[in-house]
């Protein structure tokens, strides 16, 4: 199975194959280095929508006029 790359993924793409991926970590027993690479590719997932999250919140700050800062 050739995985897509990251920086291509939409949220969605990217946050079900992350879903994916904590589920296999959490319920199989995998070898190290299998579940080594799940987990950096499970860190990269989680930043990709952490950036999307990030670009998408920045987009409404400025369709909204910037007045969004009520934290």
């Amino acid at each position: 199975m050739a995985e897509k790359k990251i920086e291509e993924m939409s949220y969605e793409e990217a946050f079900a194959e992350l879903e994916t991926i904590v589920a296999k970590l959490e319920n199989e027993q995998s070898a190290l280095d299998e579940s080594m690479s799940l987990f950096e590719r499970g860190q990269d997932l989680s930043k990709r929508c952490t950036d999307l999250l990030e670009e998408a919140e920045l987009k409404v700050k400025k369709l909204s006029g910037g007045d969004l800062d009520n934290e």
